[in-house]
C-alpha cells in the first residue's frame, strides 16, 4: 500500500510540545536551560533601531556640503530632543542667522560632508519575547531565544486571527452544533477563552470585545462576520498580527460547521483550565495553524497512541477535508488506491476514498485532506 504523508491537524489530550521563542534581531537571553517559566515571563530582549530621518542641512542653510560639519551644534552620536538646535550658521558679521531644529527625539547618526545631509535616528524600540506557555527551558539559542518544553493538551484549528493570549477556558457550548451568540457572552467572561460549537456570530465577537474576552473558539464563522469584525477582507495570507481585542480560532471552516466530536469533547473537558492560544495561520509554505495549548492537563481518558499515524494514512484514519466541495467536513479513510487517477482538472493524482459522517463514500485527492492526529 502506498503511504500518504499528509499534514495533520492535531487534537490530543496529552503530548510534549516545544515552542521556539526567537528575537527578530540578536539580543540578550534572560533565562537559562532548565529554568521554569510562566506565560508572561520575559525570556529574551533586544532593541530595534528607531526610524531614521534625513535633513538636508546644506540646503536649509544655503552653504556648501563640505561646510556642514563646521556649523553642526550637535555632533555625530549626540542625543537630541525635538526642537533642539542641531546646526547654526551666521554670516555678514552676524546680520544673517540661520538654524536647523530637530524634528524628532533621538540622536545624530551621521553627518555627510559629501551630500550636506544629516541623518537623525529615533530612539531604539525595545522588544521583549515572553515565554507564551508555562513550561521548562529545554535549550537556549545564544543571543536569539529559547525553546520551551511543556506537556499537556494540544488542539490545532484550521484558521484564526489575532495573536498570543492566555485565559481560562469556558465551554459555553451545550453541544457540538451550538451557536455561540451575543446572549452567551457575559461580563464574568472577561479574560477568558470562550468555546462555542458550530458557529461564533459577529454579534458574539462584538460582545467579546466589549467585555474583554481574550479568545473565542468555534467550529465555524461566516466570512462576512469575520470581515465586519476585522474591518477589512483578510484574503488568504498570513494571520496573527491583526489588531483585534479577541483572538479567534476556527476548528472546522467557514460557515456553520458542527465542531468535530473529538475537538468538542476535549474542549469541554478543558473547561476551567488555563490555556495559551494563538490565532496565527499560514496556509501555504511553512504551514502554521492556530493553536490551543493547556499545560499540565491530565487526561480523563487514555490518550490515543500517536504511533498509529507514524506512517501516514491508513484505512480508519480520521481526516478533515480542506478543499471544496467537502471543505471542512470530517471523514474516515476507507481505501487508499495506489495508482494515479484522473480528476476533474484532468490531472493525474493519488486519491483516497473516505466515509463522511452522513455515511456517503466520496473520492478525494490526497492533497485535499489533512489527518486529525490523536
Amino acid at each position: 500500500m502506498a503511504h500518504a504523508y499528509t499534514p495533520g491537524l492535531k487534537v490530543t489530550e496529552q503530548t510534549v510540545i516545544h515552542k521556539t521563542r526567537r528575537l527578530p534581531l540578536l539580543g540578550e537571553v534572560l533565562v537559562k536551560e532548565g529554568d521554569l517559566v510562566t506565560p508572561e515571563m520575559v525570556v529574551a530582549t533586544t532593541n530595534i533601531p528607531g526610524n531614521p530621518q534625513t535633513i538636508n542641512v546644506a540646503n536649509q542653510l544655503g552653504i556648501e556640503a563640505e561646510d556642514v560639519e563646521g556649523v553642526m551644534v550637535k555632533k555625530q552620536g549626540d542625543q537630541i530632543k525635538k526642537g533642539d538646535r542641531i546646526a547654526y550658521y551666521k554670516a555678514f558679521f552676524g546680520l544673517m542667522k540661520k538654524e536647523v531644529l530637530s524634528p524628532i527625539d533621538g540622536y545624530v547618526e551621521m553627518v555627510s560632508p559629501v551630500t550636506g545631509q544629516v541623518a537623525l535616528r529615533e530612539p531604539p524600540i525595545p522588544v521583549q519575547i515572553e515565554a507564551y506557555v508555562k513550561g521548562r527551558v529545554s535549550s537556549v539559542i545564544p543571543k536569539e531565544g529559547v525553546v520551551i518544553e511543556t506537556k499537556g493538551a494540544f488542539i490545532q484549528g484550521i484558521f484564526g486571527v489575532g495573536g498570543e493570549v492566555q485565559g481560562v477556558i469556558k465551554c459555553l457550548a451545550k453541544s457540538q452544533d451550538y451557536v455561540l451568540d451575543a446572549a452567551d457572552i457575559k461580563p464574568e467572561h472577561k479574560g477568558c477563552i470562550v468555546v462555542g460549537g458550530s458557529l461564533v456570530t459577529g454579534a458574539a465577537l462584538k460582545k467579546c470585545a466589549e467585555y474583554g474576552v481574550k479568545g473565542a473558539v468555534a467550529g465555524g464563522i461566516v466570512d462576512t462576520d469575520l470581515i465586519s469584525y476585522l474591518g477589512y477582507d483578510i484574503g488568504v495570507a498570513i494571520t496573527g498580527h491583526e489588531d483585534v481585542p479577541t483572538t479567534v480560532i476556527i476548528t472546522e471552516g467557514f460557515g456553520k460547521i458542527t465542531m468535530a466530536a473529538k475537538t468538542y469533547n476535549l474542549l469541554r473537558d478543558l473547561d476551567g483550565w488555563v490555556a495559551s492560544i494563538n490565532g496565527a495561520t499560514q496556509i501555504r509554505a511553512g504551514v502554521m495553524r492556530p493553536e490551543i495549548i493547556v499545560p499540565d492537563y491530565v487526561p480523563k481518558h487514555k490518550a490515543v497512541d500517536a504511533a498509529a499515524y507514524a506512517e501516514g494514512m491508513v484505512p480508519g484514519t480520521p481526516i478533515r477535508i480542506i478543499r471544496e466541495p467537502y471543505f471542512g467536513l470530517v471523514a474516515e479513510v476507507v481505501e487508499l488506491p495506489p495508482e494515479l487517477q484522473m480528476i476533474d482538472t484532468e490531472s493525474h493524482v493519488r486519491i483516497l476514498k473516505a466515509k463522511l459522517a452522513s455515511g456517503e463514500i466520496v473520492t478525494i485527492p490526497r492533497a485535499n485532506v489533512e489527518i486529525i492526529e490523536g
